[in-house]
């Protein structure tokens, strides 16, 4: 079957290979040369690496074409001599490496003033990156001969590409040894201190980006090498450098010194954290620090800490004060004052520094009342969802410092969640938010763009109520203090009859599956009430018992009920009077051995005659049968006329609705 096939054919190249005085112009104007190089033909790579086709393909990547030349073919020959030079062939990459006056031509390059074209810059980027990782040893030994290579290459950071360069050079060298080797010489030339210094906010904003962009890739590069790399002992001296106090804090000052613009503040700011950065990478990462808090949590060099906290007012201050922006025009409508970069980086530095899980950063933040103002434009700015999720992670990680430190120390006040629903008013500002977006909804509004990190807030709330922490008396009484606040003079049981309503049955929770926040406060106030209900009107568990001998045990205590009625005594008594029957001793007297289904509708209909409300502040009492709507709290059921007594059965705790609207 190999007839079929004609391997004997020769290509265009080898035939223009064959024919005298051919250039390499003409070689790079056929489409399959690339191709034809990277599949090792040998006379095409024995063309290519002649001495003045060398020179000729730098000189493409280094040289400015003629400026007459069309646009689109004026870098197409620029193009396709880089690709030749980084195409990883042995031949071509010995040639390159092993010859310094190529790489001097090479290097001549960055002695240009800037601006450099961008377009070259990635092709020298590019040859001289392969060269480090194909020809580590000799082009290495090259550059370090170079007194005023990294300030060379520093002067033209506003170019990405030579953001590239430094890269490779911290990650593309091999072996483990030689690399260390590079690191210490890359250190001894104060690179990461001259690029901080590029930070000031007096620089030009494009060189400031790459000089952040380049150090955060340095954080990540030098911290991945770490872990991986086990065999060196040496630590990282870049990334020494950039986690020591004395480097973060100038940092900071260069962020705040003059003129704090946005640019400086955003470029710093992702610096610091990168610093702050989990070692778990990824999303993965970030939701297994939201829901696992402090439990989980990584280790942050104390340095950093201790070089931030002092700057907190900083960023507190641009809170306050951002730089200033112009209104801008967005799917909503206008926005006068957007938010801005600035703001929505201090936000990711206050949630990094929570979840840090620090004792002094979180006191520092807390009396600042940070929260509080993050918490403001929470609720200001509806539409921006990166704000939302910063505060989120904000509140998430106070809630889980708080349930940890309990569980750590009991009877360690906690200095972050009480200024949180006390000072903050978090469940008051939920609450009333979601009540407003109810409104807006209901006149036919749109749903606001912060519910849905609203609802997830509140969940988040409620999972630190169920665990018992410290934090749940503190929302009690909030919640306790409001409604006081709030319902002095409203009847029980017209407030009740109120929040049976059928437009109260159809509101939509703010939590999946109908778990509400009122409610679990609601609940939780009820355990309570109802484990002190037995100091309170003199009754004891035995005494609900159902038993026969004790059926006169409610009456002879029934005095020490301590009740101020000195404004009704007239209206007690008389209902007293009413209400209070003499037993009917004529029943017909039963065998009490006999044996019958246990019922407990005598004892509770016997019960249900000295009915008493639990008590809350500003509530009325009602004694006696309760003669009340169908939707009672107590799951009782109203009496027809002409009809006997009904049973009422026990109080339904879980019918209970919050007194909260």
């Amino acid at each position: 079957m190999f007839w079929k096939f004609d391997l004997n054919n020769t290509s265009h190249i080898d035939q223009l290979l064959d024919r005298e005085g051919v250039t390499l112009r003409e070689l790079m104007e056929e489409e399959d040369v690339l191709q034809e190089c990277k599949a090792q033909n040998r006379k095409l790579l024995l063309f290519l690496s002649k001495d003045h086709c060398m020179q000729e393909l730098v000189t493409l990547i280094t040289e400015e074409p003629p400026a007459d030349l069309e646009e689109k073919t004026r870098f197409k020959f620029p193009n396709i001599a880089c690709e030749l030079l980084t195409s990883d062939v042995a031949l071509i990459n010995d040639k390159l490496g092993g010859d310094e006056s190529l790489l001097e031509k090479l290097y001549h390059f960055l002695e240009q003033e800037p601006p450099l074209n961008p377009l070259l810059a990635s092709f020298f980027s590019k040859t001289i990156g392969n060269l480090i990782a194909r020809k580590t040893d000799q082009v290495i030994s090259f550059l370090r001969k170079k007194h005023n290579f990294i300030s060379l290459v520093l002067n033209h950071i506003d170019a990405s590409a030579m953001m590239d360069l430094l890269l490779r050079l911290i990650s593309c060298v091999e072996p483990a040894l030689l690399r260390m080797e590079v690191l210490n010489w890359l250190n001894e030339e104060r690179l990461i201190q001259r690029l901080t210094e590029l930070m000031h906010t007096g620089r030009d904003e494009e060189r400031q980006s790459n000089a952040s962009q380049t150090l955060c890739d340095i954080i990540r590069l030098s911290r991945d090498q770490a872990n991986q790399l086990s065999e060196v002992t040496e630590p990282d001296p870049l990334l020494a450098v950039l986690e020591s106090q004395e480097n973060v804090a100038e940092l900071l000052k260069n962020m705040f010194e003059g003129e704090r613009t946005e640019a400086s503040v955003v470029n710093g700011t992702q610096v610091l954290l990168t610093l702050l950065e989990s070692r778990r990478s990824g999303l993965e990462g970030l939701m297994d620090l939201y829901s696992q808090g402090c439990e989980r949590s990584y280790t942050v060099n104390s340095s950093i800490l201790r070089a931030i906290e002092p700057h907190i007012k900083d960023f507190q201050q641009l809170l306050l004060n951002p730089p200033t922006r112009s209104a801008i025009l967005t799917t909503v409508g206008v926005l006068e004052q957007p938010l801005g970069s600035a703001r929505l980086h201090v936000a990711r530095l206050v949630a990094s520094l929570l979840q840090t899980c620090d004792l002094s950063i979180c006191q520092e933040i807390c009396r600042l009342n940070t929260m509080d103002l993050l918490l403001d434009l929470f609720f200001k700015y509806t539409w921006n969802n990166f704000l939302h999720l910063q505060v989120e992670l904000c509140v998430a990680s106070i809630l889980n410092h708080s349930a940890h430190a309990d569980l750590q120390n009991p009877g360690l006040q906690n200095h972050e969640e009480r200024p949180l629903f006390q000072h903050c008013r978090l469940v008051q500002r939920i609450l009333g938010a979601w009540e407003e977006n109810d409104k807006i909804q209901a006149e036919g509004g749109r749903r606001r763009g912060n519910m849905g990190h609203l609802t997830r807030i509140a969940n988040t709330v409620v999972q630190n109520l169920e665990k018992g922490s410290v934090i749940t008396e503190i929302i009690i009484t909030c919640i306790s203090t409001e409604e006081t606040n709030r319902r002095n003079t409203v009847d029980l049981v017209s407030t009740h009859n109120l929040h049976s309503s059928s437009e109260d049955d159809d509101m939509e929770s703010p939590f999946p599956n109908d778990l509400s926040i009122q409610q679990a406060f609601s609940d939780y106030q009820i355990q309570q009430m109802t484990a002190n209900f037995v100091d309170q009107f003199g009754f004891n568990d035995e005494e609900f018992s159902e038993h026969d001998e004790n059926i006169n045990a409610a009456f002879d205590r029934i005095a020490e009920i301590n009740f101020n009625i000195d404004a009704n005594a007239a209206a007690f008594e008389a209902c007293c009077k009413e209400r209070i029957q003499q037993f009917d001793d004529c029943e017909e007297e039963e065998d009490i051995w006999d044996e019958k289904e246990i019922n407990y509708a005598t004892q509770i209909k016997a019960r249900s005659r000295y009915s008493t409300w639990m008590i809350y502040p500003g509530w009325t009492a009602s004694f006696g049968e309760t003669e009340v709507s169908s939707s009672s709290a107590w799951g009782g059921s109203p009496q027809q006329d002409g009809e006997g007594p009904q049973d009422t059965s026990w109080a339904s705790f879980t019918e209970f609705q919050p007194f909260s609207r």
